[in-house]
């Protein structure tokens, strides 16, 4: 069964992705999400881990699995480990459009070095994402909700080109597309409703010092909503006329922020999706659960807190945002 609950004025449907609601099983997917899985090999100063699940499909769909019923787009290997296939499909993960190919999966290998909000790349074995080429079936073309991970802007403007609906469209990108193929990337941004950088990218991207700046900027490219992450410090929307920011939560134990941006990306359309609008108020809502899931994504390396996260945390979490930004009357009389 599906359970409703209400957090102040947040109210989500959390699901039993595990044959506890027969209904949310059956149904199709309603979010699509087109990006990596691999295998991460991550060195933190809390600890090491090797050729562990990550990549931006993989946070972002266990994330959204809680609100949604998310599909995969993505390539793996024949060295891909079955139990994690088994554990994506546990989340309430569609992988009908994973495929499996001989050849090695996607390895990154970074490490975090005194701030932890930079990556620092040892080595990217592509192996046989190098060919991705995203494959989806007619049954998974009319999808309303679609998240483009950061991949080269040729293959996000393929899928676009392939959906046969008028999804509600978020795509993310990195400093290397656009210092690489800032044309291609312009098509992408002028065709997607949201659009997802970091502060970095923001700038690079605009041109401008000023995030306000850099967000009229992006805005005047086509989306209607920007989003800049701005890793510890959290996030910021975007619209005409409008602009909402949501703080991080401070945590005590941050080991592993690998994953975190896509994490917040899956828990933001998982919620869009689960609602079924883009409404600024929906908007606003899906920030603070975008912001919720990347809090466990860096408690714990991989998705082993993010994976196990119920709805009791969840909510506990929502509730943490709300005491982070509330306040009283001001009075100056």
């Amino acid at each position: 069964m599906s359970l409703v609950v209400q957090a102040g004025t947040l109210k989500i449907n959390f699901y039993d992705s595990q044959g506890g609601d027969e209904e949310f099983i059956m149904s199709s997917p309603n979010l699509l999400i087109v990006g990596s899985i691999g295998l991460d090999t991550v060195t933190t100063p809390f600890g090491h881990v090797e050729r562990v699940l990550g990549g931006t499909a993989v946070y972002a769909s266990c994330a959204a699995g809680a609100m949604c019923r998310p599909a995969v787009v993505g390539v793996v290997g024949d060295d891909f480990p079955q139990a994690y296939k088994e554990l994506l499909q546990s989340k309430g993960v569609d992988l009908t459009c994973l495929e499996s190919v001989p050849g090695a999966t996607f390895h990154w290998i970074g490490s975090y070095e005194g701030d932890m909000n930079v990556a620092v790349t040892k080595d990217t074995r592509l192996g046989v994402f190098a060919d991705f080429s995203p494959k989806i079936p007619d049954s998974h073309r009319n999808i309303p909700f679609l998240f483009l991970g950061n991949i080269h802007p040729q293959l996000q403007l393929d899928v676009l080109n392939r959906m046969t609906g008028k999804p509600m469209v978020a795509a993310d990108s990195m400093n290397f597309w656009i210092e690489r193929t800032p044309e291609l990337l312009r098509q992408v941004v002028g065709r997607v409703q949201i659009m997802l950088l970091n502060d970095r990218e923001a700038r690079m991207l605009s041109g401008k010092t000023n995030l306000l700046d850099a967000a009229d900027h992006v805005l005047s490219l086509g989306p209607k909503v920007v989003i800049i992450k701005k890793g510890t410090h959290g996030a910021m929307l975007f619209m005409k006329n409008f602009i909402f920011t949501v703080p991080a939560i401070p945590l005590r134990a941050a080991k592993d922020p690998t994953g975190a941006g896509d994490t917040f990306a899956g828990g933001l359309m998982g919620y869009l999706a689960h609602r079924g609008d883009g409404s600024k108020r929906t908007l606003a809502q899906a920030m603070v659960m975008g912001t919720v899931m990347a809090s466990f994504t860096v408690e714990d390396f991989s998705l082993n807190r993010l994976a196990a996260v119920d709805r009791s945390a969840i909510l506990e979490r929502v509730e943490q945002v709300k005491r982070l930004t509330a306040f009283g009357r001001i009075r100056l009389e």
